[in-house]
């Protein structure tokens, strides 16, 4: 048995599949070998819908589809922190929630569909501050809100993550590390994701940075990646519906290389921390955006996907970290061979 850290595979499915309807989502994963993935767009029969709109008789029809794609779910790859913090006009299609409401109604809804699709792990964000200000000065109160989102997905058994995103509280490593630092709560993580940080403006060194910045927080990674065509300004504000520059994580401007040299010696701690939590071990999820990405999603297509996996893992080779595909002996052990 090697001794190398190892890590768990995952992605967005709905990226593979061109009308994200669950077969095709599953018969790609199955066929490049993943064994999980998270849940966010898809279509169980009745068209495409966020993971939250899923009724009772079609998130019964995923799940026995996932028996015989022998697939589980990583994520909830839900939308969560995704509006804004206060009821001002800013320029932006963004949305305003009332936070009480919102905490009985939407949260507590995406810890029900965590159970429901077995899993312990809840994507989210850290809400938007009007657009022009300064986002730390709207920590206090994304601090509040977290808290009390971390504490719902505690007494459920469940870990909230907080991806690092353009135009949100969080739009960065450092800011992510004052909110974690702040709530304090054991049911609240941090989901590096460099693309988003790339896209933004920041080079190289400075993607590093941040992740420095985010890493005694981080609980699990998206992977995607951009390549500027031109030397990018430096850190703004992100028209998010127009990024089209994304890439495989081997190519780009993200930093992966140097990254998963230094998060390798993190894994085996991290991974014990997860367990004890009652998550499998550390995932790294493919969010490749490869065709294309937007405020509340993205497309890689089947081929998209297949090149940013085995991108993801001629990385992680290099680096000498551990993972599993599918191979022969699973399918006859699944089989009862």
């Amino acid at each position: 048995m090697s001794d190398r850290p190892q890590v768990l595979l995952s992605g967005f499915a709905d990226e593979a599949a061109i009308q994200k309807t669950a077969e095709q989502q599953f018969a790609a994963f199955a066929a490049m070998g993943l064994e999980y993935y998270t849940n966010r767009f898809i279509d169980a029969g009745h068209g495409v819908k966020n993971v939250m709109e899923l009724t009772t008789d079609e998130i019964t029809k995923i799940r026995h589809l996932e028996g015989e794609y022998d697939l589980s779910v990583s994520s909830l790859g839900s939308p969560i922190g995704k509006v804004k913090l206060r009821d001002e006009e800013d320029g932006t299609k963004n949305r305003y929630a009332p936070f009480e409401a919102y905490l009985k109604n939407d949260v507590k809804k995406a810890c029900e569909l965590a159970h429901a699709f077995e899993t312990k792990l809840i994507r989210g964000f850290s809400f938007y501050h009007p657009r022009g200000s300064d986002p730390a000065e709207h920590i206090p109160q994304a601090v509040e809100q977290l808290g009390h989102i971390a504490e719902e997905c505690h007494r459920s058994d469940l870990t909230y993550g907080l991806e690092v995103e353009a135009n949100l509280v969080g739009g960065n490593g450092e800011l992510l590390r004052e909110i974690h630092r702040q709530v304090n709560h054991p049911a609240l993580v941090l989901i590096f994701d460099g693309g988003n940080l790339s896209s933004q403006g920041y080079n190289p060194y400075e993607v590093y940075q941040q992740y420095e910045a985010m890493k005694a927080g981080i609980g699990w990674m998206h992977i995607k990646d951009y390549k500027h065509p031109a030397p990018p300004a430096g850190p703004g504000h992100v028209d998010e519906e127009s990024l089209k520059h994304f890439v495989p994580p081997n190519v780009g401007d993200s930093a992966h290389e140097a990254i998963m040299l230094d998060f390798a010696k993190y894994l085996p701690k991290l991974e014990e921390k997860l367990k004890r939590r009652g998550v499998p071990g550390v995932f790294l999820d493919l969010e490749p955006h490869v065709k294309g990405g937007g405020q509340f999603g993205g497309f890689s297509g089947p081929d998209g996907m297949g090149v940013a996996l085995r991108g993801l893992c001629k990385l992680l080779d290099y680096v000498g970290i551990d993972y599993h595909l599918r191979d022969f002996e699973d399918i006859r052990a699944a089989r009862g061979f």
